[in-house]
């Protein structure tokens, strides 16, 4: 048990030195989530993050529990490295805020690529779990969980974000409006239009504050629908 114990604590001596890379991912995660701008440069550099993290980390091919600390006084949490985890909710944060998928089977078809991909990564640059680690489940299912986050978002992301395609634009009207209060008062603005193109029932779409005020019932609007810088179709209100 102890030399157990002891593993853990020698592993975590790499990770520690990379505490300046995972300050400088919470400092561009927050600066992502509450002002995004410059919109494109900052989801990069989150997208690139978690490559950084696990590459220096690995150099001396540490054991992946180098990339997760155990807190043993909060009932054995499993903390997964900041410059994995941090930017993967950013990113999914964001983009569920600014993006509209037309369908979520191309993400779930080439986001399973990109997390088998990351997942290879993660092991050609780290050993395994030792067999007399007691924690290795947990281990591998906090990494691997923040690394399936990380994948599908960056996808989604990157399709939307990065494409250059020529939108189609369909008329529609704003029939209602509303504000869906969740936990802790957050407040999500949606705006409510009328069948366009192939949606055949009036839809709920997410819009910030400002257009949310903007806008008023029966206007007209355009929504832009794009085909994805990877073929995942999405669309925004004009």
């Amino acid at each position: 048990m102890k030399q157990s114990k002891m593993k853990i604590n020698s592993k975590k001596i790499t990770l520690h030195k990379l505490d300046w890379l995972e300050w400088i991912a919470i400092g561009l995660s927050m600066w992502f989530l509450f002002y995004p701008k410059p919109y494109n440069l900052l989801l990069l550099s989150l997208l690139l993050l978690p490559f950084i993290g696990m590459f220096l980390n690995g150099l001396n091919k540490p054991s992946i529990a180098s990339l997760v600390e155990i807190d043993r006084n909060s009932k054995n949490e499993y903390d997964v490295a900041d410059f994995i985890d941090i930017p993967a909710w950013a990113i999914t944060i964001r983009v569920f805020i600014d993006y509209e998928l037309d369908s979520y089977w191309g993400l779930i078809i080439i986001g399973s690529v990109a997390f088998i991909a990351v997942l290879f990564f993660l092991f050609i640059t780290h050993k395994q779990i030792e067999d007399s680690n007691k924690d290795k489940l947990w281990i591998y299912l906090s990494i691997i969980f923040s690394i399936f986050i990380y994948s599908y978002s960056s996808i989604y992301a990157i399709n939307c974000s990065f494409d250059n395609s020529v939108p189609k634009v369909y008329d529609s009207k704003i029939i209602d409006k509303h504000i869906s209060r969740g936990r802790k008062g957050r407040k999500t603005y949606y705006v409510k239009v009328q069948p366009w193109g192939h949606h055949y029932e009036s839809e709920n779409m997410k819009v910030s504050r400002d257009e949310y005020e903007s806008y008023y019932i029966n206007e007209s609007v355009k929504i832009d629908y794009k085909k994805g810088l990877l073929g995942i179709s999405w669309y925004y209100l004009e």
